[in-house]
Order: structure tokens, then sequence, then C-alpha cells
């Protein structure tokens, strides 16, 4: 949402860009006030017609160089010599604001944040990512392979512009201001990631969340087991440490080498075989539910197996049976290619396939 420019963010510029707007305008209704003044000066005192008092303070202002309309006594002299002053200096100080937004570039920006906002205003659905770090950059190019909307919310300027460099939407500021997460619209997103480098902020991300938006799901990064109770009392749905993850992950991966091996081509992505896709039943739109998982022949339709299945009520189900029924609110978590998780994601949430595509073509464009 911004560059780099001169040490100034997009936010300055914009705030800079509706200063010189406040400014330019105000300085339009000062030389507006200062022409009546002139007009019906020469109108009423000097008795002159309506043309001829706003002719003559036209050229007065302008400073051209005619000579008077009329007569004029001292009175009316000495209130033209303040007339051609204050024209110099409103006018003066309207081409000096002028020049200052050209030679900042104020309007060409002014423009593209204005693009960019619209932009903005129109996610619906999405994600908020708190933090372009190590770990928010990995979060991004997930996001970005799934072609998901989402906005990255970073303080860092540097952080930043590499995102920018990578086509996604920034907003540079301060995650843990409710200001922030509004203009992000927080209102309208499904999920935030709070991957900032600091526990408090993550914590305070989640609650500032939680309060604008208590349906959104929270994801937090932590970096000690205390954290992650904190961020969980707080109302993250998942707190993640990187830490106490990659512990148990090196652990598995020295007792289990072709377990995690086959774990990593799932969660891998890029170039691997198979992906794990999870899929929320929606009532308004999902055709089987109320059905058995052997009457859905998902796994028939799509190639796709379903490896585990998440009750509304929170309860995991590994492995379910033919038998099982399917209720809306339910999670399926399945397992195949790209394709197969393609098509049963059609199967399943057709609406939500389409947001998605049609999310992932905004990108590229």
């Amino acid at each position: 949402m911004f560059f780099r420019k001169r040490e100034v963010t997009a936010y300055t510029l914009e705030k800079n860009y509706q200063r010189l707007k406040t400014e330019l305008v105000g300085g339009l209704v000062v030389l507006g006030g200062v022409f009546i003044t002139g007009t019906l000066w020469f109108w009423l005192v000097e008795k002159w017609s309506l043309i001829d008092s706003a002719y003559m303070t036209i050229i007065t202002l302008s400073s051209v160089g005619f000579g008077e309309v009329n007569p004029l006594d001292d009175r009316s002299r000495l209130f033209t010599i303040v007339l051609i002053l204050m024209g110099i200096i409103v006018i003066g100080y309207l081409v000096n604001r002028i020049t200052e937004a050209f030679l900042q570039g104020y309007f060409r920006e002014s423009i593209r944040l204005r693009q960019k906002r619209n932009v903005i205003d129109k996610l619906s659905n999405h994600y908020i990512l708190c933090g372009y770090g190590r770990t928010g950059n990995h979060v991004a190019r997930e996001f970005a392979a799934e072609g998901i909307s989402f906005i990255i919310i970073d303080s860092d300027l540097d952080e930043l512009e590499k995102a920018q460099q990578q086509g996604y939407l920034v907003l540079q500021g301060d995650a843990t201001l409710d200001e922030f997460l509004i203009l992000a619209k927080i209102e309208t997103a499904i999920c935030i990631v709070a991957a900032l480098s600091s526990d408090a902020d993550n914590l305070y991300t989640v609650m500032s969340a939680k309060a604008l938006n208590p349906d959104i799901r929270a994801i937090a990064r932590a970096s000690t087991e205390e954290a992650v109770k904190k961020l969980e009392r707080a109302g993250a749905d998942t707190v993640v440490s990187p830490y106490i993850t990659g512990g148990k992950r090196l652990a598995a991966a020295a007792l289990r080498p072709q377990v995690m091996d086959f774990v990593d081509g799932i969660f891998a992505g890029g170039e691997k075989s198979f992906y794990l896709e999870e899929c929320l039943l929606n009532e308004d739109n999902c055709p089987c539910i109320g059905q058995t998982l052997a009457q859905t022949q998902l796994r028939a339709k799509s190639g796709a197996l379903v490896v585990a299945i998440r009750r509304h009520d929170g309860t995991l189900v590994v492995g379910p049976m033919g038998d099982f029924i399917l209720e809306a609110g339910d999670s399926l978590m399945s397992m195949g290619t790209a394709e197969q998780l393609r098509t049963l994601n059609n199967i399943l949430s057709p609406i939500n396939l389409a947001q998605k595509q049609k999310g992932k073509r905004e990108r590229e464009i």
C-alpha cells in the first residue's frame, strides 16, 4: 500500500495528501472570499455595475497591470492596495501548495493509494496476516499458493517492501491497534494470523481482533509455553510455537524418518504430490449434508480420501466409517492431489471454490 520513497510511508503519504487537499480547499475558499469582498466593495461603495466590479476585482487580484475601470478616490485606492496584497498572498500560497504536491508526487500517489484502498474496501471472507517476518513470509507464500485473498499488516518498511515486490496486498501500521485492523476490514475477515515477533504483540492483536469480530478465527505464534497458555486464554483458536513444534518434528524425524518424509510431502506443498485440505460443510450450499459418507461417494467422485472429520461441537473422528452421517458445521480433512482436492471442494462447497478461484484471478491481475 506504499512505497518507501524519501522514507515516507503510504500512511504518511495519505495523511500528507489529505493535509494538502485541505490546505488547497482552504486557500480557494479564502481566495473566493477576497474576490467577493472586492466585488461587493466596488459595487456597493463605488456604485459600479456588478460586471465592472467583478472585472476590477479580477484584474486587481491577478495583478495584470490594467488601468482602473473608473476613477477611484483615496479610500478605494487604499482598499485596492489591500486587495492586491491579499491576492498576492493567497495566490502565492496556492501556487506553493500545488508545487509541493507535484514535487512530492502526492497526486500520483493519491491515485494509486485510492485504487489500493478500493481493493481493500472490497475485501470479504479474507485472511489478515499480521507480521511479515521469517514466519509470516512462509505463511504468505502458502496463502498465495492457495489463491486466497489476504492482506499483510506490518510496521517494518523493509519487510513490507519485500512483500509488495511479491505482489501481496499490504498495509503499513501497528496490528495491535484497532485502527489498522479496521482498515484491513477485520469485520469481514474470516481468519487472522498473528505472526509478530513479540508474544505480547500477538496477544494484543488477538484480543483486539476478537473484540472487533468475535466470529473470526485467530491463529497466533508463540515463543514460550507460558505465551501459549495466555494466547489461548485471550481467545486464540490455535496457537503455534515454532520452537515447541520444531523440537517435536526434529525428534519425530530422528525416530520415524519415513513417516516424517510422508508428512513433509503433504505439508510442504510446491512440487509435492499430495496435500491436506479442510472443508467446512455449509448448510447453505453443501448437497451432502444429511447423507452418510458412503452415500456421498466422495472417494469415487473425487479420488480424495477423507482422513478425519471434526464435528461442529469440536469432536474429532479419525478414519470415519461409511455409515458416518455428515452434518452442517462439520469439517472434512481430506488428502489427495491438488486436482482431487479441487474436485472434492467443488462437490462439497461450490460457492467457496468459486470465490477462491476468483480471488486467485484477482491476485494474478
